[in-house]
């Protein structure tokens, strides 16, 4: 899945640049060889007494090389905040709906048990791998080795938690035989389908169609299944609302904590609704509710209210907009398959009627 964007100022950004240029102008053929390097080989000791052979941790990490456009990318991630308008507007694509139900038709089974087990509606798992992925089609173009090597051993500031993701990443390549130079993902280390991060690949993916692997690189089966059960981990609720349309003032009052991402429901309806934000349904004053505002153009705003899956969902994208925007596309997805089952309805019947 997406990691978190790195909110680095745009100095740190360009001083970072700067100095990892430098850096990699005097580098040889192989960044990370651990025979030459400290911190390499205090990884590949680690991970030796854990059981993995050392000669091949060795290899995977020789055939690592550094790559500046990777730090450019993370320094530069805190770009130009969009307008929710602009934002949808990107996923909420015609030809988009229309591949989520075809990959769901595809999959039928897949997703159908994976609603059964996980309690977790096929659209709602289509709509993650289609804002991720667009169904596997562009699952990243960086070499995932290269990626992690280069953020665990020279990024500024969060060099430590992508050491864990490369840890991950290689025990996970070397369980499932596969070699790690040859697996591609995101910049930032993100893998498959689904995209996710290798932390979450060891912890969330499934092996669902019971073939001895958990393969989210090109089975869409197990990463229907991981998805799935990545949500009902987190605390997805069976058969319960996301949000619901409200009611506001011309901007978001004082006082109240919208859009907070990747945070439990904490605020109550009865402050929210003594703002001046109402639902367009009765809520209990004493439930706690997620405040969502969205600027839209022209410097007007919507609101709706979220509930506990709206905070599960922004589990797996800590941004109120990605969750906003997965929910849009499987609600648009459930749409166009109950036209499509309309329509096959009508033909049917205009057979039988000899029509």
């Amino acid at each position: 899945m997406t990691v978190s964007r790195f909110q680095g100022s745009k100095v740190l950004g360009v001083l970072a640049s700067v100095s990892l240029a430098a850096m990699s102008l005097s580098a040889g053929a192989s960044q990370f060889d651990p025979a030459e390097r400290g911190d390499v080989r205090g990884l590949v000791d680690e991970m030796a007494e854990q059981g993995i052979p050392r000669g091949w941790l060795e290899d995977a990490l020789r055939d690592a090389r550094y790559q500046q456009g990777v730090l450019d990318a993370m320094a530069g991630a805190a770009e130009r905040r969009l307008r929710w308008d602009e934002y949808r507007e990107i996923f909420l694509k015609p030809e988009r709906i229309q591949r989520g139900v075809a990959f769901i038709e595809a999959h039928r089974g897949a997703f159908e048990r994976a609603e059964a087990e996980y309690g977790v509606p096929p659209e709602m798992i289509a709509a993650i791998i289609g804002v991720e992925t667009s169904y596997g089609r562009f699952m990243g173009s960086h070499r995932v080795l290269d990626s992690l090597a280069t953020l665990a051993f020279h990024h500024p500031s969060r060099g430590g938690f992508f050491r864990g993701e490369l840890a991950a990443f290689l025990d996970i390549t070397h369980e499932q035989g596969v070699d790690p130079g040859e697996l591609m993902g995101s910049y930032a280390g993100a893998m498959g389908y689904p995209q996710f991060i290798p932390t979450s690949y060891r912890a969330y993916a499934v092996d669902f169609d019971d073939d001895g692997l958990r393969d989210l690189w090109t089975n869409p089966v197990d990463a229907i299944g991981s998805v799935a059960n990545y949500f009902a981990e987190h605390g997805w609720r069976r058969e319960q609302p996301i949000y619901q349309e409200a009611e506001g003032p011309d901007s978001p009052p004082d006082g109240i904590e919208f859009n907070r991402a990747a945070k439990p429901p904490g605020v109550k309806m009865a402050a929210l609704a003594s703002a001046g934000v109402t639902p367009d349904q009765d809520v209990s004053g004493d439930e706690l509710v997620l405040p969502l505002a969205l600027d839209v153009a022209g410097g007007d705003w919507r609101y709706r209210i979220g509930y506990h899956n709206f905070y599960v969902i922004t589990r797996y994208n800590h941004s109120h907009l990605y969750g906003m925007a997965v929910t849009e596309l499987a609600e648009a997805i459930a749409d166009a398959r109950k036209l499509d089952v309309h329509w096959l309805e009508a033909v049917s019947s205009d057979v039988e009627d000899g029509s």
